[in-house]
């Protein structure tokens, strides 16, 4: 009898494991990284050994790691992937992801994306690969995605800049930047990786007149729920490259949200707020928790079952600073629901 109960007890185990990382998906996770190096600033790289690690835990738990197109395709679809989906992505297009990153990627056989700078590299920037590599990179399966011309802020104005020249002018940057990787490596996806990480109402509008899709440096999973101006990476360089937190991410849901009310991203607001609307709860009201990025646990008042306020409960930061909210999962133990709110504080005489 007692050997019975074990005998079921396991089975029970084993089949809810295979439920749990072998049920096909409607949602993803996007992984971001800067620098494969232990010569640059620790705050956006990774030595080579923590990204073999990284990989490595990948490869034994079974990730799907396929190209970013194809996740995002898939997830603004609605269309099942398989459990435990992930990209990888590469911002900048600096030359130690051709000297250390490629050859470790290429040895786990996975696919990525490099989002460059297309006038950086036309100006022969000594810091960034050229366009003879980036095709060779291609070549070899590497998706080559637009981040720009040169990694300016895109939704700042310039001095004594009308809303109509902003327009125009950035409107061209971002269509120089996708007609040049289209010339030189043969790519024309329409994925804009915002400089930096910021972006404004504006910005998100004309990404989207454009037909592209704009992505953050906010954390998050990505479902038919994210909003595609706006999609989330989980950072995981400098001190988010830790592998203990960064398995909680890998293995995080993105919350079912309808609505997301707030005056904008970008604000002279040092106290911002934002609404959140639910379109289903998996999770526990009294769990539901935000954390404010140097201040510590939000405000949070519930408007009614599925409408959440959020607040800091002090003057944020200037410059970015996120809220970040999760709750556990109640269908999925052990998973976590998660959505990140970038700020970019400034004073109104920016």
């Amino acid at each position: 009898m007692v050997r019975f109960m074990i005998f079921k007890y396991l089975f029970h185990c084993f089949v809810f494991a295979l439920l749990l990382f072998s049920t096909p998906s409607l949602s993803a996770v996007i992984l971001q990284y800067h620098h494969v190096s232990e010569k640059l600033p620790a705050v956006t790289s990774v030595s080579e050994e923590t990204f073999k690690t990284h990989l490595t835990y990948l490869k034994e738990n079974d990730f799907n790691v396929i190209h970013l197109d194809k996740l995002l395709h898939h997830t603004q679809q609605g269309k099942a992937l398989p459990g435990k989906t992930v990209a990888i992505t590469f911002d900048d297009g600096y030359d130690n992801n051709i000297e250390q990153a490629v050859p470790i990627l290429e040895e786990f056989g996975y696919p990525y994306t490099i989002f460059v700078n297309p006038q950086l590299i036309d100006e022969n920037k000594s810091y960034v690969m050229t366009w003879d590599e980036l095709r060779s990179l291609a070549k070899r399966g590497a998706l080559i995605a637009n981040h720009s011309a040169k990694h300016d802020y895109l939704h700042l104005k310039q001095v004594g800049e009308t809303q109509a020249q902003w327009l125009k002018r950035v409107r061209e940057d971002i269509l120089f930047s996708e007609k040049r990787i289209k010339e030189e490596v043969g790519h024309n996806v329409k994925l804009l990786a915002y400089p930096y990480g910021e972006f404004n109402r504006l910005l998100q509008s004309l990404v989207k007149e454009l037909g592209f899709v704009g992505i953050g440096q906010h954390s998050g999973a990505v479902s038919k729920f994210t909003d595609y101006t706006r999609v989330p990476r989980y950072p995981a360089s400098g001190f988010y490259s830790k592998l203990d937190t960064l398995k909680t991410k890998l293995h995080s849901l993105p919350f079912a949200i309808s609505e997301l009310d707030y005056t904008d991203s970008v604000t002279t607001n040092p106290t911002p707020t934002i609404e959140i609307e639910f379109a289903s709860k998996d999770f526990y009201q009294s769990q539901f928790a935000c954390f404010v990025s140097g201040v510590g646990r939000a405000d949070i008042a519930w408007k009614n079952e599925k409408r959440v306020s959020v607040t800091s409960p002090e003057d944020i930061k200037k410059g970015r600073t996120r809220y970040n909210c999760t709750a556990p999962s109640i269908k999925h133990p052990g998973q976590f629901y998660w959505f990140s709110q970038p700020w970019v504080l400034q004073t109104s005489d920016e």
